[in-house]
């Protein structure tokens, strides 16, 4: 069965309980997808991939589609309550009944969680049945780990790639061991797939297309971490939005203090100075 919270009203699809812990989060991801117009192409563009001609789209919503799984598993989860979804394995719903919340004024998919990655199956037939039986604008976005396969990772970006979405990777950690200890798992397929959508993105410079985040937790991802991390992508592309977001404690780490302002400070230094693009994502979290 496939776990999944839907909604259709004001980007959010959570349950009350969820909406304190995930507010920051979602707001981060209702910014990146966004879109953010700066060429001569601007009026062509807008016309494939917006409702309006300038400024935000105003009468229409995002389809958020949040998913209770995830194939990492962080003890400073920011989005633990996912867990409760997998353990009553509901609300479930199938990818055609998800496409058929999809009306005309929906102007955007975006894919969240837990993670996406291990119900990729299920997003990517919503999101083709939704394109297929929608004639306007429909952007399809994620928001993952980026932990999945490559197979599923070519689908994904071909349909955000064509629909003017946003792939936002959160890179959790810059050193291998630490990510391994933090998450579980290696980094490695995160790091490698992210390098192929920074190559692949290369054909659509308008809207955003990857965009990257980094969770700052005290102690163990620091500046130095993030300072690899903004190096590694500005071997790629300098101009990547990279955010970083405040870390408040929760999960196995909620005895953890919150970020500080010295310290988000002193990662969004060393970020800039490789990146072009890179915002603090939630201030009012600082200590």
């Amino acid at each position: 069965m496939d776990c999944v919270s839907t909604e259709t009203e004001n980007c959010y699809i959570l349950q009350e309980r969820l909406k304190k812990a995930l507010c920051s989060v979602i707001m981060i991801l209702c910014r990146q997808t966004a879109l953010q117009w700066t060429s001569a192409q601007e009026v062509k563009v807008r016309e494939k991939f917006s409702h309006s001609k300038k400024g935000p789209e105003y009468g229409y919503k995002n389809l958020a589609v949040f998913y209770g799984a995830c194939s990492f598993d962080c003890l400073f989860c920011q989005n633990w309550h996912y867990r409760e979804l997998i353990g009553r394995l509901e609300p479930a719903m199938s990818a055609r009944r998800l496409a058929d919340l999809v009306d005309e004024s929906t102007s955007c998919i975006c894919y969240f969680g837990g993670d996406p990655s291990p119900q990729m199956p299920h997003a990517i037939a919503a999101s083709k049945i939704a394109i297929e039986r929608n004639e306007g604008i429909l952007r399809v976005c994620w928001e993952s780990n980026g932990n999945m396969s490559f197979g599923s990772l070519t689908q994904a970006a071909e349909l955000s790639m064509e629909s003017g979405g946003t792939i936002k990777f959160d890179i959790k950690a810059w050193d291998e061991n630490l990510h391994i200890a933090l998450c579980g798992i290696t980094n490695k397929r995160t790091l490698k797939n992210f390098e192929w959508l920074a190559n692949y993105e290369k054909s659509r410079s308008e809207p955003v297309f990857l965009v990257a985040s980094t969770l700052l937790v005290p102690g163990y991802v620091d500046s130095h971490e993030v300072e690899s991390i903004a190096r590694f992508i500005s071997d790629l592309d300098s101009e990547i939005p990279y955010n970083l977001l405040a870390f408040h404690p929760q999960f196995c780490m909620n005895d953890m203090p919150a970020t500080t302002l010295r310290d988000a400070q002193e990662c969004l230094k060393q970020a800039k100075s490789h990146l072009a693009n890179v915002r603090i994502g939630n201030l009012h979290l600082l200590m």
